[in-house]
């Protein structure tokens, strides 16, 4: 599967654009719509892109995260599921527990806990942004 226009729209919005470098709340150099690296090397201090950059670096990050998607769940999806599922690990990683709890068809109260009470801090501290995301995630992932 591909992430929809929709999942797209829903990435964009809560990455926000950032056309010159700064640093997420993790530390990390990013630009964009949350990318780290430019051309295959990490984003840097007084790195500038244009707003085509932004959407042509999100669309070739995504394929990666749609990749881990695809290989790690071993169950249908609609495409509701799929795109809360890759914004969930564009932003996160990925989390083997989710994957784990999606495959083995844990309750649908057990799945909406998870993601919409984990990776919801950064250093310890509850972010609001992450804590909205993970909620509209959530709504996304049960909403046929």
């Amino acid at each position: 599967m591909r992430v929809s226009n929709s999942g797209l729209e829903l990435i964009k919005f809560f990455e926000g654009l950032r056309l010159n470098a700064y640093r997420c709340p993790g530390n990390v150099w990013t630009i964009g719509y949350g990318s780290t690296e430019i051309e295959g090397r990490k984003v840097r201090s007084g790195d500038a892109i244009r707003s085509e950059d932004a959407e042509r670096l999100l669309r070739n990050d995504l394929k990666r995260f749609e990749e881990i998607v695809n290989q790690r769940i071993q169950v249908s999806l609609n495409q509701n599921q799929f795109d809360a599922l890759v914004s969930h690990t564009y932003n996160t990683g990925g989390s083997d527990t989710l994957f784990e709890l999606i495959n083995s068809k844990a309750t649908d109260f057990a799945i909406r806990n998870w993601i919409e009470t984990r990776y919801t801090t950064s250093k310890g501290i509850l972010l609001p942004g992450l804590l909205k995301r993970r909620k509209e995630e959530a709504a996304l992932y049960f909403n046929d």
